[in-house]
């Protein structure tokens, strides 16, 4: 997954947003550990930024689809995301 993938960008811009931490987006990238890496996504905010990710994709994302393996890394979470897009398209 590239810099230039739009889904990764996508996701990053949601996590700056939602979580209010814009000054440090460049910092972002796919290897950033979500939890223990972002001291502001806690389980209230990964609530907060499934909702943003729904609405920016538009997608859904099911309660049992909420896995620490998902939400391991801004690229697992980049991935799941395109996984997500990509069954939509086949429906």
């Amino acid at each position: 997954m590239s810099a230039e993938d739009p889904t990764l960008e996508g996701v990053k811009d949601v996590i700056v947003s939602t979580l209010g931490i814009e000054e440090r987006r460049a910092s972002l990238d796919a290897a950033t550990t979500l939890f223990g890496g972002i001291p502001e996504l806690d389980s209230l905010a990964v609530v907060e930024l499934a909702a943003a990710l729904e609405d920016r994709f538009d997608l859904v994302i099911d309660d049992e689809e909420f896995t620490g393996e998902v939400f391991d890394t801004v690229g697992s979470l980049a991935t799941f995301i395109d996984h997500k897009l990509a069954v939509g398209r086949q429906a």
